[in-house]
Order: C-alpha cells, then sequence, then structure tokens
C-alpha cells in the first residue's frame, strides 16, 4: 500500500525542522571550541537528552525490538545491561571528566588523553584517531542502514535511496552547525525517540486487549518467547546473559556519549542530568522489548525483524501519526550518526591536523577542514551502508565494542588511579581494541560478547603495563593529587 499524503507531510516537516535548527547553530558557531564542543555551555536538557540519545540509536528504535520480535522475553537482559552503563557513566565519570577536561582545556577524547598523560610524542592522540575513525565508519555506517530499511518500510522506497536520502540530511545539519546543532537536535530526537517507544507498544497492548492476551499469544507461538532464558540452556544460556548484561561495559569509553559531559554548563548539570537520562533509558528500552514482543503478535512471521516499529506504526496508526513514528525511528538514527561523524571528524581535525601538522590553524580553516571530513566520512559510511552488510544490531555491538573496550577502562582508570602511564594507556588501548577484533573474527562472539572480554584484557593491560614503566613525574602527580582533592571536595558539596 503506498504511503498517504499525510504520512509523507509529517515526514517532510520534521526534516525541515531539523534542517532549520542545523542552520540557527551554524550562526551562533564562531570558535573552534564552539564547533567542536559548544563552548562547554551544554545546558540540562541537551546534556542529558544529548547524551543518551546519541548512544542508542538504530539499534534501539530497530535492532532491539527485532531482537525482542525474534528471541522474545530474553531480550530483556539488554536493559538492565544498558543501565548499567547508564549508572557507570553518570555517576563515575561524568563530574570527574567534565571537571579535568576542563581543567586541561580538552575538546576531544585524543585531546584529553595526549594531556592528561603529557605525552609529546603524539602516540596516544595517533592510536585513539585511529580507533575512533575506524570504529565510527562501521558504527555511522549502521544508522545509514538503519534509515534505508525506514523508508523502505513506510514509503517503500528502494533500500538504496533511503540510505542516500537519510545520510545526506544527516550530513548536511551536522556540516552547518558542529556540536551545538548535534546536541539540540538531539534534544529534539531523543524526545521523540521516547515518546514513540511508550505510545506505540501501550496503544498496540491495550488495543489487543491487554497484557494478559499479549503474553496468551506469545505462548501459543512459542512458549520459550515467555521465558528469559529463551531456548538457550546450560552454558549458552550463561554466555547470551552475561553478552547482554557486558553490554553496558562500552558507555564510559564512547567518544560520541562522554564528550557531552566535556560539554556541560557547570557540575550542576551533570547532578541533575542523572536523574532525566536515567529515566529516559528506563522507558527506551523496556518501551523497545515490548514492542518487539507486541510485533509478534501482531505481524506474526516477517522476513526481516529489523522492520517490527516501522510496519507496526503503519498497521496502528493514522497516517499523521504513523509519520510522527517515522520520525521517531529516523531522530534515533540521526541523534547517534551526527554526533558521530563529528567525534570522528573532530579527531582527525582537531587531533591529527591541528595538534600535529597545522599548529597555526585559524579558527576559519580548521571549521572548514572539519566540515570537509564530516561530509568525507558521511560518504563513506554511506557506501558501507549500501552493501549487504545489514544486520543492524550486531553491526552496531561490534564497533560498540571496539570503542568501550579501547577508551572504557582507560577513561575510568585515568580519572582515579595517578600510578597510571602513557605506556599503560597504549597498550590498554591496543589491547582493547585488538581482543575485540580476535575475538570476532574466531567465532568467540557467538558465545559471549567480545566487549566483555576485550574490556577485562584492557584493564589488566593497563595496570600491568603502567606497574612496569617508569612512573609519572613528580609534577604530574601532583597535579593529579589536588585535582582529586578538588574533585573529592566537590562531590562532597
Amino acid at each position: 500500500m503506498a504511503p498517504s499524503f499525510s504520512l509523507i507531510f509529517v515526514f517532510i516537516l520534521y526534516m525541515i525542522g531539523v534542517l532549520i535548527v542545523g542552520f540557527v547553530a551554524s550562526r551562533l558557531t564562531k570558535t573552534v571550541k564552539d564547533y567542536f564542543l559548544a563552548n562547554r555551555a551544554l545546558g540540562l536538557w541537551s546534556t542529558a537528552i544529548s547524551s543518551v540519545a546519541s548512544s542508542e540509536s538504530g539499534w534501539v528504535v530497530l535492532g532491539l525490538v527485532g531482537v525482542a520480535y525474534k528471541e522474545g522475553a530474553s531480550a530483556v537482559w539488554i536493559a538492565p545491561g544498558c543501565l548499567f552503563g547508564y549508572l557507570i557513566n553518570w555517576f563515575i565519570v561524568a563530574r570527574r571528566l567534565r571537571r579535568r577536561a576542563a581543567e586541561l582545556d580538552s575538546l576531544t577524547i585524543p585531546d584529553y588523553l595526549e594531556d592528561r598523560f603529557r605525552d609529546r610524542s603524539h602516540i596516544l592522540r595517533i592510536t585513539a584517531t585511529v580507533i575512533i575513525f575506524f570504529c565510527m565508519l562501521g558504527y555511522v555506517g549502521a544508522q545509514f542502514n538503519s534509515t534505508g530499511k525506514t523508508f523502505d518500510a513506510i514509503f517503500h522506497m528502494p533500500y538504496i535511496w533511503g540510505v542516500i536520502l537519510g545520510a545526506a540530511i544527516t550530513i548536511v545539519y551536522t556540516l552547518l552547525g558542529g556540536f551545538r546543532a548535534v546536541s539540540w537536535t538531539d534534544v529534539l530526537q531523543g524526545l521523540l525517540m521516547v515518546t514513540g517507544l511508550v505510545i506505540l507498544p501501550l496503544y498496540g497492548i491495550i488495543k489487543l486487549g491487554g497484557f494478559g492476551v499479549l503474553f496468551q499469544q506469545l505462548y501459543q507461538i512459542d512458549p520459550s518467547f515467555l521465558t528469559i532464558t529463551g531456548k538457550s540452556t546450560g552454558f549458552a544460556m550463561a554466555g547470551v546473559v552475561i553478552g547482554y548484561l557486558g553490554i553496558g561495559l562500552g558507555y564510559p569509553g564512547q567518544p560520541h556519549v562522554i564528550t557531552r559531559y566535556m560539554a556541560a554548563r557547570d557540575e550542576k548539570v551533570i547532578k541533575t542530568g542523572k536523574v532525566v537520562a536515567i529515566s529516559w533509558g528506563i522507558l527506551s528500552y523496556y518501551g523497545a522489548i515490548f514492542l518487539g514482543l507486541l510485533g509478534r503478535v501482531i505481524l506474526g512471521d516477517i522476513s526481516d525483524p529489523e522492520y517490527t516499529f516501522p510496519f507496526v506504526a503503519v498497521k496502528l496508526f493514522h497516517p499523521i501519526l504513523a509519520g510522527a513514528m517515522l520520525a521517531a525511528i529516523l531522530s534515533a538514527i540521526m541523534s547517534t550518526a551526527d554526533s558521530q561523524l563529528l567525534v570522528a571528524a573532530s579527531a582527525v581535525a582537531r587531533d591529527v591536523y591541528q595538534k600535529i601538522f597545522k599548529k597555526d590553524a585559524s579558527r576559519k580553516n580548521l571549521v572548514l577542514v572539519s566540515r570537509l571530513l564530516v561530509l568525507g566520512l558521511g560518504l563513506l559510511s554511506m557506501v558501507l551502508a549500501l552493501t549487504k552488510s545489514r544486520v543492524i544490531f550486531w553491526f552496531v555491538l561490534f564497533a560498540w565494542s571496539g570503542l568501550g573496550a579501547s577508551f572504557g577502562p582507560l577513561i575510568i582508570l585515568s580519572l582515579f588511579w595517578d600510578r597510571i602511564t602513557k605506556w599503560g594507556a597504549f597498550a590498554g588501548m591496543i589491547a582493547g581494541f585488538g581482543t575485540t577484533v580476535i575475538w570476532k573474527l574466531t567465532g568467540l562472539s557467538d558465545h559471549i560478547y567480545e566487549l566483555v572480554p576485550a574490556f577485562v584484557v584492557a584493564a589488566i593491560a593497563i595496570v600491568i603495563v603502567s606497574l612496569f614503566t617508569k612512573p609519572p613525574d613528580k609534577e604530574e602527580l601532583f597535579f593529579n593529587e589536588q585535582y582529586n582533592l578538588n574533585t573529592e571536595y566537590s562531590e562532597q558539596q
């Protein structure tokens, strides 16, 4: 059935709104710090909603919903795993990273690592930049993959043109407004996303006859859909549960997420923002799981489970509301893709071009280079999305693991342990990323998600190498001790 005029109109209206935000933000972008970090002036909602919206993308609205459709109640383990990651970020990382980055005047994660360890050789900056760029290429490709599926499901647009259109819109407003445009649009997109993931499953379940009817019909389809272990038993079951719970370990290592804390206006924003962010996460994750279960009942068998959200929206809602649901799906996708484009571009423009090759680069020149990199990475990711690698959930989890294992243990230890050294930091990044790749290529990820062993290996590598290499000099130790004392005093207030 062809999409209605109302559905198309609502979608176009949303797209115009996003582009207007990008244009307005571009008029306020005056400095390099503006473009990369919104001049460290993000307020409560921009910090809280944009940080969580940028981490939950097409993998939630399409991927997680699809997993729940396919696996049933066993998908519930993903939610506490991700919420555990929220707790790590907001209660352990956010305030300390915001303060340390401000004191060092660091604008990016590679910036922070080089400044924190006083690395004049640039080895940490270069290593971090390569890992970020490589992972973000695949990550953004997965987001554009999601746009292709969404346009195909609702507008019956060929997958290729859906990828191209979604990529073009995301690239344009990110290119124009930088970090401020990304953060502002993320607030709008995050609110639309959580609204869609709450309203659609609730309405569908009520229309079906309630939760009792839902569970009864799921049991009739397959009794395993109602067990939290699914069809897995023994070691296989343990591997599934550990892997899903382990997803949360990746949060402190996602540059596109933790840079939001670096951009927060002050520490009061962090203190209040945790309540908003965690509430948003609870609604989004459990909404996605119930939507997948609902889709299994009302859609029957579909060829691709990741089409569940758009199919249910079109089936249950009037075209105007279905158009709003489409906007919610694209909001989730774009809120991650834009952040990742900007982080990857800044990693090259700021951390390689300016800091290593062109230290006297003007603001105008640096912003131009950043915009060209956003365009280049966006086009490369679009090409990747046009390939046959279209399983969003698992594609994203691989990139998530690469970033989470490379930077997660390092960020946490760098904020709490003074004895960590430059070579310990380098070893941790290499060990985390290398373990992710090896675990995946050898097929061990079929038994347990690669992030769990990669995170542990990286943490061990950091500690061992730091203990066997020259400790930080007295000046650096004094700086770190003063920072820790100031932070502890602040957290007690």
